[in-house]
């Protein structure tokens, strides 16, 4: 009897074991996902930490609630809006965006590199109207057109929101610029980049000039220490207040359901 009552425990145990596991994956299937996109200020050196370098998305997952949300940093270095895409990183992604999810995107500072330069042509066009160009690719030795900056930010757009997931746009984060005591704003990517967001419904936030604000108050001095090497790419103290400055931001649009997911 003893040896039955054993095996009968084990059994028991087995099956609520099982149970339990089920359910954890069944839950964590259903759990929304934050998929964050973006160049070497997003993430650099996927993550490590290399040459002291920090993108921002890495000490974001710090302000959120992740027994309810899970994150997942795609940005990569080097990337624009345009190489973004080519690389297959968004169709990528793309095959697991569900409903309920949230895709923050920061593009611009690769975006104003060379389109049909005999180097990288990761470049796009100025601005966000129609415009193209086209130009002999040399990832595949044919022909491609090349689009606007506005362009590819309103794919992602349109293509996030038709999965039912919800696309937050950032204005590229600034350099470590100044003339006469004022951060340099890059080119018009926030204003191209907000433009974007509200003519295709997503949500905006102005990270350029939230951090911007955020540097003045610190002092020129001070920023300095956030770039080890050169002054586009932070050290983690400098990551963590980009990373801050998203958060304020979303905080910022009281609408915007990820704020049910912040810490």
């Amino acid at each position: 009897m003893k040896n039955k009552t054993g095996i009968s425990l084990i059994k028991a145990s087995l099956i609520i074991a099982l149970s339990l596991m089920a359910f954890v994956g069944i839950q964590q299937q259903h759990k929304p996902v934050l998929y964050i996109i973006g160049d070497s200020t997003v993430q650099n050196n996927d993550g490590n930490g290399k040459n002291e370098y920090w993108g921002w998305g890495t000490p974001f997952g710090a302000f959120l609630d992740t027994t309810r949300i899970s994150l997942q940093n795609r940005a990569k270095s080097g990337t624009s809006t345009r190489t973004f895409i080519l690389d297959g990183r968004w169709d990528k992604i793309l095959t697991t965006l569900k409903k309920g999810d949230f895709v923050i995107m920061q593009f611009g500072h690769n975006d104003h590199a060379g389109v049909a330069d005999t180097g990288q042509q990761k470049g796009t066009l100025l601005g966000i109207s129609d415009s193209t160009t086209e130009i002999m690719s040399l990832r595949t030795h044919q022909k491609e057109v090349v689009h606007t900056y506005g362009w590819y930010m309103q794919k992602f757009i349109i293509e996030t929101k038709a999965r039912g997931a919800t696309p937050i746009v950032c204005s590229l984060v600034p350099r470590n610029r100044w003339v006469k005591g004022e951060v340099v704003k890059e080119a018009e990517y926030p204003e191209w980049a907000e433009a974007e967001a509200k003519k295709n419904g997503a949500y905006y936030i102005n990270l350029n000039r939230i951090i911007a604000a955020h540097w003045k108050e610190l002092g020129q001095a001070n920023v300095k220490k956030f770039f080890p090497i050169d002054g586009t790419h932070t050290n983690i103290e400098g990551a963590r207040l980009n990373a801050a400055s998203v958060m304020e931001g979303i905080k910022g649009i009281p609408d915007c359901p990820l704020n049910q997911y912040l810490k």
